[in-house]
Parts: C-alpha cells; sequence; structure tokens
C-alpha cells in the first residue's frame, strides 16, 4: 500500500496544504504517497465531520500530520475518519499517551524531572496548591498545562523560584491559566526544575520504538546535540505508542535527561531537517 498522510488545509486556499507543512507534503508526493487535507479550524471549532469532509472516503490507514489538536479533538477526528473508511494509525488512546504529561511521566521516571499534576479546566480555580506540590522537593519548579508552558512569559507564568513558596507559586499558576486561556490542556502541572547546559536540546524521532530521527529542536534548530539513547530506547518501547518524539537535553551534571515526550504526528520538524529523513521511516500497511 501506499504512504499515506492528512495534513491541516490552508485556511485561505481551502485546496492547499497549510504552508507550515508544505514542504513535508511534497515530499511524500515526490515519493508517491498520497496526502488528505484536514480543516483544523473546523475541528477546533467542534465539526469533525465538517474537519474531514475533504478526505476521500475509504482512504484506508492513514498518518496525520498538522498542527496541535486536544486529545478530545483528535478521538473526534478519528471517529469521523472511521465513518468515512479511514483509520488513523495513531489509536487515540496512544495520541493521548504521548501528548500528554500524565500518560508519559510515571513510564519515564528517573529520567525526566519529577511532576505532579491536577486535571483542570480552562478558568478553573487550580484549588489547594500546598497539597499538590506537597510530593516535591523544595527549590525551583515549572508550571505548565498538560503539554505546553509559557517558557516565553518565563518569570510571570512559567518559573516558580521555589514551589512551597505558595503565594509565589499561586501567582505563576493563574497567570499560566489566564494566558492559555481556552487552550489550556488537561489541567495543571507542576515540574522540579533541572538545569541544562544550554546547548540546546535534541528532538528524536520514534518510530515502533525505534530511534527514526535524531535532530534539534525546532528552537534551536542550529544545534548538533548527540543524545545518548541507550537508556531511553527501552523505555520509549515499554510507553508502546507507534511514532512518538522526545526532546532530551543534557543536564548541568552531564545526564541526558527527557524534558518532554510528544506525539510525532503534532510534533514540529525543524526547517533544517529534510522531511524524507522521517518519512522514509514510516510504515506502509500491508
Amino acid at each position: 500500500m501506499t504512504l499515506t498522510v492528512l495534513f491541516c488545509v490552508d485556511p485561505l486556499h481551502p485546496r492547499r496544504v497549510d504552508p507550515h507543512f508544505s514542504r513535508e507534503a511534497a515530499a511524500v508526493r515526490d515519493h508517491y504517497g498520497e496526502i488528505g487535507l484536514i480543516d483544523h479550524d473546523e475541528l477546533r471549532r467542534g465539526d469533525p465531520d465538517a474537519a474531514v469532509r475533504a478526505v476521500p472516503r475509504d482512504l484506508g490507514p492513514t498518518w496525520y500530520r498538522g498542527w496541535m489538536v486536544s486529545s478530545a479533538e483528535y478521538a473526534a477526528m478519528a471517529a469521523a475518519l472511521r465513518r468515512r473508511g479511514t483509520v488513523l494509525l495513531t489509536h487515540p488512546d496512544d495520541y493521548r499517551r504521548a501528548h500528554e504529561l500524565p500518560g508519559w511521566h510515571d513510564t519515564f521516571a528517573g529520567l525526566t524531572p519529577y511532576s505532579v499534576w491536577r486535571d483542570l479546566s480552562p478558568g478553573e480555580d487550580p484549588g489547594d496548591l500546598a497539597e499538590l506540590v506537597r510530593p516535591l522537593r523544595g527549590g525551583p519548579g515549572i508550571v505548565k498545562d498538560y503539554v505546553k508552558s509559557r517558557k516565553h512569559e518565563w518569570d510571570e507564568a512559567c518559573f516558580v523560584p521555589d514551589v512551597h513558596d505558595l503565594a509565589r507559586l499561586r501567582a505563576v499558576v493563574t497567570k499560566m491559566i489566564a494566558l492559555q486561556e481556552d487552550y489550556l490542556a488537561g489541567g495543571l502541572v507542576v515540574r522540579e526544575y533541572e538545569q541544562f547546559d544550554g546547548d540546546g536540546e535534541a528532538r528524536v524521532w520514534w518510530v515502533d520504538g525505534e530511534p527514526a530521527l535524531v535532530g534539534p529542536h525546532p528552537d534551536t534548530p542550529g544545534s548538533e546535540p548527540e543524545p545518548e539513547l541507550a537508556e531511553v530506547a527501552p523505555v520509549v518501547r515499554s510507553l508502546g505508542c507507534r511514532f512518538i518524539t522526545t526532546d532530551l537535553a543534557r543536564r548541568a551534571d552531564g545526564a541526558w535527561r527527557v524534558v518532554e515526550v510528544g506525539d510525532g504526528q503534532v510534533s514540529d520538524l525543524p526547517a533544517t531537517v529534510d522531511p524524507m529523513d522521517l518519512y522514509a521511516h514510516l510504515p506502509v500497511p500491508d
């Protein structure tokens, strides 16, 4: 069978791929793959059937490559595609497990900063923070939701000098929730802070438990880190997801640490990377 990939549509030109993914779509086409178009805006508006309307019926098994969607939106998209005879090769349960920190944190215990979390809806009061952070050791921490941090508002909505300074913690948490607005994903996370060496993160793409591509993180595209994967690889396999990414950074003491895990369908590919270095590894169903 042919490699088939669903890309997000250009909202200004509904027959074209979103410009952010056009380079990847061209690579798929150039290697005799097939593409379809997903309307991300319709999915965000809560109409998954409209979102997949341009996907040909009975397209068969396919991968998604596009903008981030919530776990609930992904599940709705998968159901709408199934009704049209198309099956996403990443199951919604696997998407949630890789996409949201509570799904992968315990599997990566010992390789990632220790974290605590609480389900939270957009605008909801975070509740008793003293109880939430009780398991954390004293010292600095990072505040985020289940998927993303507000690292560009570092002092206001991300970094806490001491997680047990409850007044400061509440101020940072409140600001993060306010800035995320309706995009707050899953809930509140507080992570112990670790100092990294500043040489940039590596993004490792894993397909069926094997490292398919090792490259820079999109935020540091000019870096050329060479992470050690011997400890990470068996943990990735135990997570049991077909297509994921791990972002790794070297701690000040030299240890490579897993900063984030993500679903490979919605992880950004740096412009410095040839898309076919990734797509050549995506399995084509029999």
